[in-house]
């Protein structure tokens, strides 16, 4: 599967955010990583679809990535699917029947993700394997941009990867968290292939090399051991 950059624009310069979106685009990226958090589910308010509609409406045509840290989900799923997001994932936690939310992501034209912070086990997948188009590993705690990546998450991306082959569906293994130049190979390496990064690419000095480093990293794997 060709791998993905995904920017995060929670670390983007929101008084010019159009623009912002547009220059990590024309530097390389391909899709649009959008973190919408309620200040309940994680300890964060941030944006909403009306931000999303107003992405579209100032003519950005790339996809756009909904990764939802709040809950309840299903009235989000509905207002993000009208105001033009292509992928929407949510938390197990975050909803009481997760195989409902899902199939309303798809029932609204949009991909459908499950999304596994740090301590939540896999064994959700068990479940709905069939239903969804994109896992997402959070290799950080949701909730802040910044973080450092947690090592461990490198044999839980391993253990999707392993996951998505076996079910033999074409399904995206993402990857959210501290995701840099120096440690994009190691995680392509354990399977992944969307990579979301926030302050690696909007606090660099320049989109284009960060991107275009990023993707060398990606096609350099496997890593030795």
């Amino acid at each position: 599967m060709t791998p993905f950059i995904a920017p995060s624009i929670l670390s983007a310069n929101f008084a010019k955010l159009g623009e912002e979106v547009n220059a990590v685009l024309d530097a390389g990226a391909d899709i649009i990583h959008f973190d919408v958090m309620d200040n309940r589910f994680v300890p964060v308010l941030t944006i909403g679809p009306l931000v999303c509609q107003s992405l579209r409406d100032f003519g950005v045509t790339a996809p756009i990535d909904v990764h939802l840290m709040a809950e309840p989900v299903d009235n989000l799923i509905l207002d993000f699917s009208k105001a033009g997001a292509s992928y929407i994932s949510f938390h197990p936690e975050a909803s009481r029947h997760v195989h409902r939310s899902l199939n309303l992501i798809r029932e609204q034209g949009c991909k459908a993700g499950l999304v596994f912070s740090p301590a939540t086990p896999l064994t959700w997948l068990e479940h709905v394997i069939d239903d969804i188009d994109l896992i997402l590993i959070m290799s950080v705690n949701p909730g802040f941009g910044g973080q450092s990546f947690i090592e461990s998450s490198l044999a839980k991306i391993a253990t999707a990867r392993e996951i998505i082959d076996a079910s033999g569906n074409d399904i995206r293994l993402e990857v959210d968290g501290g995701v840099k130049i120096n440690n994009i190979r190691e995680i392509a390496a354990a399977g992944a292939d969307t990579f979301v990064a926030g302050s690696a690419i909007f606090n660099s000095d320049n989109y284009s090399e960060t991107i275009s480093a990023m993707k060398s990293e990606i096609m350099l794997k496997p890593i030795d051991n």
